[in-house]
């Protein structure tokens, strides 16, 4: 930061689409069992012109230490902002329309340098202002392979009936072909392979082989690959983590608690828990250089376990993503499941409160909070009805991988993602825009409103809110004030009050 009498730097953090974290390393924000938006979703900008009249935009805005304060527009994207006092008082001169010239800015100064960070991060807007959005075509292609029923858990959330049966080399391998077909028609960039269950390392040779063959025909497509492996972490050999690693293949581990708190809701079929052996998996991930991404599934069950785990995984530097639970019918009979939206609060407050001691160099804007993205603003939850397929062992692609049974068409048909984004008789990804209880919220591009799975499973209709929205309101200041706090420390301003 510079000091001066009159103003230091805004010192802002604009998340956008790469997501590169201060090390230069790429986090990835779809590890998670969802497929998150990925297409190109713009709130209005504007350029400063001297004569335009500026003022003071509506914001979010708290205080932080060390007199600086966190100004957030959840109506553009400019991503958060925190300002020391010099700069806060800068930006209320415009509390009151004014333009450039009538403050005195002369060209190249240090004051208009920081005005027009401030007109970038959304915290100063024209006069005549409006939302206005724009969307650009989605750049990467989400597939969900369901390698296999088979699973050696029993976790008493899932949504998937335990079986023995597992795709064939053949089915497989139609799925790779069917795949870089629709993305070669639909002009994206990019295919990303999340191979899942069941548990897909009680697959793995299909799992290498498919990996393999898609490495091909994307390169011969022209289309990138990223994949990812959604495992328990209760089987993971040291061959398999060699593989991982040879592959660039990344790895999320499901971890729901320490010990007897992940033990209540991950167990085998014996009632046996299944923390010790996830546990020495991470540790020989980590010991070979991966790090896992960690999915944390929060219900009513172990929601009070919550700092606890986020202490845990915080101290091994891994990224995470809570997920609250998704109500099902195989999960019926354990009503213990269902979150209590003021206990989920209080949990996640105490997490935060764990987070902020021991805050990471890397943003957790993306990934921390459900179906939540504070990295960049989007009108729908998830890629479902634009860039998601699920398909399962036989070959049947879905939209959505809570909804595996209900099949629209399959990897045989000649373009599988047209037939998936034309249905109109399943799963409705609405934007939020469209959604009751949504549209006058200043918060809609954040949330999206929600997954409409548990939209449908509440009120009968995907075109309303989410029942976890008033979680998400609560906690969105707490979120938020994380990143603050994160932007002062790499900036090296002592955080402490």
């Amino acid at each position: 930061m510079k000091k001066g009498d009159h103003i230091v730097d805004v010192v802002p953090r604009v998340l956008l689409s790469s997501q590169f974290n201060d090390a230069g390393q790429k986090i990835y924000y779809e590890e998670c069992d969802c497929s998150c938006a990925n297409y190109d979703f713009r709130l209005s900008t504007f350029p400063v012109a001297p004569d335009q009249p500026l003022r003071c935009a509506g914001l979010h805005s708290q205080q932080l230490p060390q007199s600086h304060t966190l100004m957030f527009n959840p109506l553009r994207d400019g991503g958060v902002a925190v300002l020391n006092s010099p700069a806060r008082k800068l930006w209320e001169q415009f509390q009151y329309p004014h333009t450039l010239y009538s403050l005195g800015f002369a060209p190249g100064s240090d004051n208009l340098a920081v005005v027009e960070k401030m007109v970038e991060a959304g915290l100063l807007e024209g006069v005549v202002a409006r939302t206005q959005t724009s969307i650009g075509a989605p750049r990467t292609l989400s597939v969900w392979l369901h390698i296999t029923n088979a699973c050696n858990l029993r976790c008493d959330y899932c949504y998937v009936s335990k079986a023995n049966g597992r795709m064939s080399l053949e089915t497989g391998r139609a799925a790779v072909d069917a795949v870089v077909r629709s993305a070669t028609r639909a002009s994206f960039r990019r295919v990303k392979l999340k191979f899942a269950g069941g548990e897909p390392t009680l697959n793995l040779e299909l799992v290498f082989d498919l990996h393999t063959y898609a490495q091909e025909r994307c390169a011969l497509a022209g289309l990138e690959l990223d994949a990812v492996i959604l495992s328990n972490g209760v089987a993971i050999s040291d061959r398999a983590i060699s593989e991982f690693k040879s592959r660039g293949i990344r790895v999320m581990i499901s971890l729901d608690g320490v010990g007897e708190v992940h033990d209540r809701q991950r167990k085998f079929s014996n009632g046996t828990g299944s923390f010790a052996l996830v546990e020495d998996a991470l540790d020989r991930l980590i010991a070979h250089g991966i790090k896992p991404f960690i999915s944390i599934t929060v219900s009513g069950r172990n929601a009070d376990g919550l700092p606890n785990v986020i202490r845990y995984v915080l101290e091994r530097d891994l990224s995470f993503n809570l997920n609250f639970f998704r109500d099902n019918d195989r999960a019926r009979p354990f009503a213990d499941l269902k979150l209590k939206q003021a206990r989920v609060i209080g949990a996640i407050r105490r997490a935060f409160a764990v987070i902020e001691a021991n805050l990471p160099e890397h943003s957790l804007l993306g990934s921390l909070l459900d179906r939540s993205q504070f990295s960049r603003p989007h009108d729908k939850t998830c890629g479902v009805g634009d860039s998601y397929l699920v398909v399962d062992i036989d070959g049947n692609v879905a939209k959505c991988h809570m909804k595996i049974e209900m099949p629209i068409t399959n990897v045989y048909a000649d373009d599988p993602l047209a037939l998936v984004n034309e249905d109109r008789t399943g799963i409705q990804n609405v934007s939020v825009d469209d959604k009751e209880g949504c549209r006058e919220c200043g918060w809609r591009y954040w949330c999206a409103g929600g997954c409409p799975v548990m939209a449908f499973r509440t009120a009968g209709r995907y075109d309303v809110k989410s029942p976890y929205c008033r979680v998400y309101k609560a906690v969105y200041p707490g979120l938020l004030r994380l990143e603050g706090l994160r932007l002062m420390k790499l900036a090296r301003v002592a955080t402490a009050a």
